[in-house]
């Protein structure tokens, strides 16, 4: 489980392609190495992956394709920027809000507004399903970043950005055009699923 509060960011060194899948070696800034081990779970860009070799600084992930078919991962090139987050401990303050590291899916900037040190980014969901799991003020968490959604106009939604989480995350250098992941608030989705199921059993029983 992670909380959303990015604990630095990270560059990539390589994706090295395998049969199945890719190799994803990343250099970590130096205070997340400490204490890392092998089989540890780091959330990068918001994906839940496993850690499986440590050298140094470099930390190395197993991405299947299924994670890089649904998420941003599959577009990272030499010197990309991540959102880094070591997982939640027991007893650690939540200051975000619970995250467990599934993308459900990706939405694509449309829009950055710059005012004084702060932004406001409009973003396009890339499958409309998803946009019954956003609501105004919930949760919601883009790359890893657990957010407050702002505005919500058909498949877009905006997200105001206070200069401390513009500092520490890799919002920073993101563009207009640029894939973010996705993924919304679980108990959100659990209580949405649930409703959505119990109207379609009472419409069925009444014809």
């Amino acid at each position: 489980m992670f909380t959303g509060i990015t604990h630095g960011v990270a560059t990539v060194l390589g994706m090295q392609k395998q049969q199945d899948f890719q190799i994803l070696k990343i250099q970590f800034p130096a205070n997340l190495v400490k204490n890392l081990k092998v089989g540890a779970s780091v959330s990068n860009n918001g994906c839940c992956l496993t850690v499986f070799k440590i050298k140094n600084y470099n930390i190395y992930f197993h991405v299947m394709q299924e994670t890089l078919q649904k998420t941003n991962l599959i577009l990272l090139n030499v010197g990309s920027k991540i959102n880094i987050e070591r997982s939640l401990k027991f007893g650690d303050e939540i200051g975000g809000h619970l995250m467990s590291g599934h993308i459900i899916g990706t939405a694509k900037i449309l829009n950055i507004i710059n005012f004084g040190n702060n932004k406001k980014i409009f973003f396009q969901i890339n499958n409309l399903k998803i946009m019954k799991y956003i609501f105004l003020k919930g949760f919601i968490g883009i790359d890893g970043i657990s957010l407050t959604v702002g505005e919500i106009h058909k498949n877009i939604f905006c997200i105001y950005f206070i200069p401390e989480t513009i500092s520490t995350t890799n919002i920073k250098m993101r563009k207009i055009g640029d894939t973010v992941n996705i993924e919304v608030d679980y108990y959100t989705q659990i209580v949405v699923d649930r409703a959505e199921n119990y109207f379609k059993k009472l419409y069925k029983s009444t014809l």
